[in-house]
């Protein structure tokens, strides 16, 4: 191994690092540092596969390098997810004039992402058919079969446990455990808590105002303690982005994803329907879709390359509040029940493209109502609780697949190219977080129209 060869390698991602910090000192607009570090990236990580190969040893030790800047900052973002989530729900329901609008914020917000989950798995079921997809003929290498093994185990456990039993455990028992985020639903487990310890607070405002007040305050400034920890974090987001992409072009297996071309594209292209489909609810609810398309790119873009819907929440927080004139309570809600519940990308259209795919294999026609039907509802459902990280399309994938009673080993047989379509996947589930708190704030008169529809954002971060 050519260590002066990683050296090399380790000072061109140093100096472009520079160059993006350079324009941050220049005041370059936040958008503008995201799309430039998204397109070195790009470049960069492609030149390195070509140079050294994807199995080089020196381009992994390169990427290891890369990712303290890549996995660190998403490190930070997962660090203030949860006191993110559990001070901002807090804070917005005690700032209340009552608690009575809380129901209605959380209905709508989880409405519309249930309802957009079923869309979006109508758009994978006729997706996949339009492009002719099958599991049959391909053929699994020896990654794929162990990927497989491990799956099928991993189902037999998940078989072990209810619907009944995964739904209620999304109601904490240990909310300092969750805040930990150890469990899938921890995310879930924390806005209840959250919405617990607000509720309480609104209820003492009647026995015992000094104290609720007192609470009140302190929270506030926590709240804004919290928030300038965010601001810190958020500034950090376009070398994050260099170094995500970097690493996802340079370790790519291209020779997979020629092979898988057709599942590629389709999936893609069905996630681009849907994403139009969120567009075209922004228009039926009297919305510009290009005032949320300036707006959101920025979060999009970073979910896109660092595949984790979780480690978005607090820039997808930021861009309602301050872009798009979502409420306060709104965007809290929206941005942390969509990380976990109705998920389009990774709990919706995934899951139906494989049991459209693998239905053929069983001698079931997937068009046939009897098949359609039950699909969409046991993906609505099983859209609940999908972890928010990188690995949650398998988990929903499994749920899916077993609940219909078809086999499971194609979810192994992509595993070369889940990385790729992942990213994609998991841009789409932000956008119809966004969307669920765009809308909901706009049904409940909650959205501030001047700010959505203002042309010019000021620099943020």
């Amino acid at each position: 191994m050519n260590t002066s060869l990683i050296i090399l390698n380790i000072l061109i991602m140093a100096f472009f690092i520079f160059i993006i910090y350079k324009m941050q000192k220049k005041h370059v607009s936040f958008s503008k540092r995201v799309f430039l570090a998204l397109g070195l990236g790009i470049v960069f990580g492609a030149v390195l596969q070509f140079i050294y190969g994807s199995d080089s040893e020196v381009l992994k030790q390169s990427v290891n390098w890369f990712n303290i800047v890549g996995n660190g900052y998403v490190r930070l973002l997962k660090m203030i997810v949860m006191p993110l989530i559990m001070v901002s729900i807090t804070t917005a329901i005690i700032n209340l004039e009552d608690g009575k609008s809380l129901g209605k914020f959380g209905g709508y917000v989880i409405g519309f992402l249930v309802l957009t989950a079923g869309i979006a798995a109508v758009v994978g079921v006729f997706t996949a058919v339009s492009f002719g997809l099958s599991a049959e003929g391909l053929q699994a290498g020896q990654a794929e079969l162990a990927r497989g093994e491990v799956l099928q185990s991993g189902l037999e456990n998940l078989n072990k446990v209810p619907l009944t039993q995964r739904l209620t455990e999304l109601i904490p028992d240990n909310p300092f455990l969750d805040m930990t985020g150890a469990r899938s639903s921890s995310t879930i487990a924390v806005v209840i808590f959250s919405t617990f310890v607000g509720i309480s607070v609104l209820g003492l405002k009647r026995k015992k105002p000094d104290i609720a007040e007192k609470f009140r305050v302190g929270f506030n400034v926590l709240h804004d303690v919290v928030m300038r920890m965010v601001t810190i974090i958020l500034r950090l987001t376009p070398f994050g982005v260099l170094a995500l992409m970097t690493k996802v072009t340079a370790l790519s297996d291209y020779q997979s994803i020629v092979r898988l071309g057709k599942f590629v594209l389709a999936s893609y292209v069905a996630i681009i329907i849907m994403f139009i489909i969120h567009l075209i609810f922004l228009m039926i609810f009297g919305l510009n879709p290009k005032h949320y398309l300036k707006k959101s790119l920025p979060v999009l873009t970073f979910a896109f390359t660092s595949r984790t819907s979780a480690g978005t929440i607090p820039l997808n927080i930021e861009a309602q509040t301050k872009k798009l004139g979502v409420s306060e309570a709104i965007a809290n809600l929206s941005a942390s029940f969509g990380a976990s519940i109705g998920q389009n990308g990774c709990a919706a259209i995934y899951p139906a493209m494989l049991a459209v795919m693998i239905a053929p294999t069983q001698g079931i026609n997937p068009l046939n109502p009897s098949f359609l039907i039950p699909l969409i509802v046991i993906i609505v459902i099983s859209s609940f609780g999908v972890a928010g990280v990188g690995g949650g399309a398998t988990f929903a994938a499994l749920i899916v697949l077993s609940a219909m009673d078809l086999p499971v080993a194609l979810v192994g047989l992509l595993i070369s190219i889940e990385p790729l379509i992942d990213m994609g996947r998991t841009a789409l589930n932000v956008s119809g977080s966004m969307l669920s708190g765009i809308l909901s704030s706009r049904v409940l008169k909650q959205l501030d129209l001047d700010l959505y529809n203002k042309e010019v954002i000021e620099e943020d971060v």
